[in-house]
């Protein structure tokens, strides 16, 4: 097997291959070591490498599969972490100059549980400065390309590690979404990728700590559903150093998607606008098709959507007062150094006022009472993850869909209403636009219930594959 073989295999069948001694740990990390070095300098994906202690641990790992030791569910596999979180001995910069030598002596609460499952770190992906927005660019790093055409954005803030997937530069990668930025460069970059439920993954020890409070998660980027929940199930459970962490244990969700899960009976709604997005057409009517691929596998599917408005403004306030509140200070010192736009962002929410602070949150809840009353009828909901397909590096956000002149965050009003709401979604592959640039399904379930959006991922990836289906880069 050459190395752009062992780097094409998923994370379920390296864990195979290195049980049965068909592949051995050191193989596999000195094969993605190998391609990170060929294509990385073409995309960006990675900022931070260390490569020397990735092979280091293969060592290990492969010493303790020749003893016969019991082997993690992860053992030997190579995952990537977002240069968001902390990791023990490995820069974390955020993105920002501030930190440009920080070296963390802690690791985040899920990275400690993917070292214990037998996970080797290859290094940290790159984010725009703390995640502030949704194209991945950064003053310390630059830009990372997408690889399906590296002159377009990969979304953002995930945006290396999707990239990293997309490209084969290990076959998982961890992400954080506080507004959609696991969805977004999954859906860019044409990769799987789940956002679960507020609390399901344990938090810690990230970059700024409370930026995102209430509405941030992390969870997986993976090339396959079942691998997404296979890192899901070793990120989960309850952990007391987060205050909003689920006080249960990590549910399986690989025993629900095994086999052929049947979807029969689900009840589905579908909508390409929520009543309110201006929607690309081609995106439009990619959706539409992938609709009827849930009816062909036996849904109860109905073009419908929750009568709830745009939540826009509510989270646009507690976001903008987040950022002030933690990075105002900074700007005298730093402010020059900051990403140009990230310091005239947090200038220009200095003023916000504490009680349209809090008027913000009372939408919120107000929004959740009219999402909940809508899945009570409903077990999932399907929608674009984005307005548009991904557009070209050098803009935050297109001005202009179909024609018509939109606002900054008109390009992606499906991904924050559900860090509002806390509810788990995912964003498949579910086509290509006619210059072969990937488009995403978002699919939305019931708070807490990963299980049924992982099941209907799965019915959806054996329908319509897209595991096969590789960017251009070799």
């Amino acid at each position: 097997m050459n190395n752009l073989e062992i780097c094409r295999l998923t994370a379920l069948q390296l864990r195979k291959a290195i049980k049965t001694r068909k592949l051995s740990p050191v193989e596999v990390v000195d094969a993605v070591i190998e391609r990170v070095d060929r294509i990385n300098p073409k995309i960006n994906a990675y900022c931070t490498l260390v490569p020397e202690n990735a092979r280091t641990e293969a060592k290990k790992a492969e010493s303790k599969v020749m003893k016969g030791e019991p082997l993690g569910p992860l053992h030997g596999i190579p995952v990537s972490i977002k240069d968001l979180s902390f990791t023990k001995g490995i820069r974390t910069t955020g993105g920002s100059k501030i930190y440009e030598n920080f070296v963390p002596d802690q690791d985040a609460v899920f990275v400690e549980k993917l070292k214990a499952a037998g996970a080797i770190i290859l290094g940290k992906t790159n984010t725009p400065e703390f995640g502030w927005i949704a194209v991945t660019t950064n003053p310390m790093f630059g830009v990372s390309r997408n690889p399906w055409n590296t002159e377009y954005t990969t979304g953002g803030s995930s945006g290396g590690a999707a990239a990293a997937v997309a490209a084969c530069l290990g076959p998982i990668a961890q992400g954080s979404d506080g507004g959609g930025s696991i969805r977004i460069p999954s859906s860019f970059c044409g990769v799987y990728g789940l956002k679960p439920s507020f609390g399901r993954v344990p938090v810690s020890a990230d970059f700024p700590s409370h930026l995102w409070e209430g509405l941030s998660v992390t969870g997986p980027i993976t090339r396959t559903v079942s691998d997404a929940a296979l890192m899901l199930e070793v990120m989960s459970g309850y952990d007391a150093r987060d205050f909003y962490s689920i006080p249960l244990k990590a549910p399986h969700y690989r025993s629900a998607i095994r086999g052929e899960p049947s979807l029969k009976g689900m009840r589905i709604a579908w909508t390409v606008d929520m009543g309110y997005a201006v929607v690309d057409k081609q995106v439009a009517k990619t959706i539409q098709m992938a609709a009827q691929v849930f009816e062909k596998l036996g849904c109860l599917v109905e073009e419908a959507h929750p009568d709830a408005g745009d939540p826009q403004a509510a989270f646009s306030t507690q976001v903008s007062s987040a950022v002030s509140a933690q990075l105002y200070d900074e700007l005298p010192q730093w402010g020059k150094q900051f990403d140009p736009g990230l310091a005239m962002y947090v200038e220009r929410s200095k003023d916000i006022l504490a009680r349209d602070y809090v008027k913000a949150r009372i939408k919120h809840l107000e929004y959740w009472t009219k999402i909940q009353i809508f899945f009570e009828k409903f077990d999932l909901l399907l929608t674009p993850v984005l307005a548009v397909p991904p557009f070209p590096i050098g803009i935050y956000s297109p001005r202009e869909i179909n024609g018509e002149t939109v606002s900054t965050m008109t390009w992606m009003p499906f991904t924050y209403p559900f860090n509002i709401t806390g509810q788990p979604a995912a964003s498949v592959p579910c086509g290509f636009t006619q210059d072969g640039l990937p488009i995403g399904l978002q699919i939305v379930g019931r708070k807490y219930d990963e299980v049924s959006v992982l099941k209907a991922s799965a019915a959806f990836e054996k329908a319509r594959p897209w595991a096969d289906k590789y960017p251009p880069l070799d």
